[in-house]
């Protein structure tokens, strides 16, 4: 063993579900619903209308998001330096060549850079997966358990506003 590892306590690391509420917070990105996925090695974003170009010499991407699962209503765009574009196979086995991207990701009180792939997930169940590369040595993963973090309170906000406006909606028409 290499004496020069340092060996992690388990005990010392915060949980974090298999499930959470995310921030991208370089890319505009306040909440974004991820889901923790130890089978995959990369993390991935939804990102669609991607165009890569040149700004003095290095690759960019300029790409949308929908942060919000199963809703375009809200579209964020971004502009943001490419690392490298890298080969990868999704779950369903296609290689698909992705521009990979470094941000900082906010999850469970703590934050980190990470390595983001950008793909469409439009058919996918969640927008963002967190894959395992992202969490090593850095928490605990519960199988059990979601949203460790809590919800932000733009999530809550939006929730109590959708109720208001479902209960002012009569159920039928006066005939």
């Amino acid at each position: 063993m290499n004496s020069r590892v340092k060996k992690i306590d388990p005990r010392q690391l915060p949980i974090i579900g298999w499930r959470e509420w995310v921030a991208l917070p370089e890319l505009g990105v306040s909440t974004i619903k991820a889901k923790i996925d130890t089978g995959a090695r990369s993390s991935s974003l939804h990102a669609f209308d991607m165009v890569t170009f040149e700004r003095d010499g290095q690759p960019f991407v300029r790409f949308k998001v929908h942060p919000l699962q199963r809703s375009s209503k809200e579209t964020i765009e971004v502009e943001h330096p490419v690392l490298e574009f890298r080969k990868v196979r999704s779950s369903t086995g296609h290689a698909q060549r992705r521009p990979v991207i470094v941000t900082t990701v906010e999850a469970v009180g703590l934050t980190w850079p990470i390595e983001l792939t950008l793909a469409n997930r439009d058919a996918m169940g969640f927008r963002m997966l967190l894959g395992r590369e992202a969490v090593r040595g850095r928490m605990i993963i519960d199988a059990a358990g979601s949203f460790y973090g809590g919800k932000p309170a733009a999530v809550v906000k939006r929730k109590k506003l959708t109720k208001k406006i479902k209960k002012k909606r009569p159920d039928k028409k006066p005939e």
